[in-house]
């Protein structure tokens, strides 16, 4: 088959502002003493402060285009209080990655992917794909009612030269369509599951608004992470996907035993993990899997809202 596209590009633009280069106040240079992670963690900071930035001179060229003349100065003020959230937003994400790079240490992150380490089943058995099997899963949000369908389709794509399951993955609230995204995984012949890529898509009135997270290994510097090991053990820690600025998800093994009661059953000995993002250093979210079916529950410690197993099916 053919290598999945990767429809986004990273853009990184250097801002000029009456006839000045506009300053970093990233004072850390990007020195050949500082390691791999470091100097990544670095790069990508200042891209988010650059993003800032061009955002900041969008919004004000809108502001100076507006027909009421008297609405400039109030939409000027609005775009300098989204440019200080902003990069405030890229501090606390670089303070994030240098907790990251102080756990998983200081190399550059390039995990070898070999196409004849790979098997064509997916049968780690907490986080076993059957092509067919469909996964509902429901939860009360603070918006409604969020209706989650995960589909292990019967689709495979090439990534890396390694065939990779097709899942899709789509969400509704209150019953309208807000994420439809395809992933790809693959299992190595150790059971552990890669994370391979994905097509994130998210709508609004049912019209695409953003690829945003979207990625796919081996395209623009992406890089496949572990989605779940072969062997988890409590104080595990691991990349679940990595292309900077773009996506950074990470999880942690806390516990093998947890005892958890959805509205598909109970499920006692499950996996927990916690879960984070340097992209979203304020997240973080547990989630809980057990042998047999996969992930069974995702519980948001920020927001208190519970993502429960509703039903397995098969044979589709």
């Amino acid at each position: 088959m053919e290598e999945l596209g990767q429809p986004r590009a990273i853009i990184v633009a250097l801002l000029l502002f009456a006839g000045t280069v506009l300053p970093s106040p990233d004072s850390r240079a990007l020195g050949a003493e500082n390691s791999p992670c470091d100097t990544t963690a670095q790069a990508t900071f200042r891209s988010c402060q650059a993003g800032a930035r061009g955002d900041y001179w969008t919004a004000v060229a809108n502001c100076r285009n507006l027909p009421d003349v008297t609405a400039t100065k109030p939409c000027r003020k609005t775009a300098s209080a989204d440019l200080k959230d902003a990069l405030d937003g890229c501090n606390a994400q670089d303070e994030a990655r240098d907790t990251v790079c102080s756990r998983l240490g200081p190399g550059s992150y390039n995990p070898v992917i070999d196409p004849a380490n790979f098997v064509s089943t997916i049968d780690n058995p907490y986080f076993p794909l059957v092509p067919g099997t469909t996964f509902i899963y429901e939860g009360q949000t603070a918006a409604g009612l969020e209706h989650n369908e995960v589909f292990v389709t019967h689709n495979t794509g090439v990534i890396k030269g390694v065939t990779c399951t097709e899942v899709h993955d789509t969400v509704r609230l209150n019953g309208v369509l807000t994420e439809d995204t395809l992933d790809w995984f693959a299992q190595d012949k150790f059971s552990r599951v890669w994370y391979m890529g994905e097509n994130s898509q998210e709508l609004t009135d049912g019209l695409p608004t953003s690829l945003e997270g979207s990625w796919v290994g081996g395209v623009d510097g992406a890089q496949p992470g572990i989605i779940m090991e072969a062997m988890p053990a409590v104080g595990d820690f691991y990349r679940q996907e990595f292309l900077p600025g773009t996506a950074e998800d990470l999880a942690e093994v806390v516990s093998l035993a947890e005892s958890v009661t959805v509205a598909a059953g109970q499920f006692d000995n499950c996996l927990k993990t916690k879960e984070t993002s340097s992209l979203e250093p304020d997240t973080l979210e547990y989630k809980f899997y057990f042998k047999g079916v996969g992930n069974v529950l995702t519980l948001d410690t920020v927001t208190g809202e519970r993502l429960e197993l509703i039903s397995v099916t098969t044979g589709g």
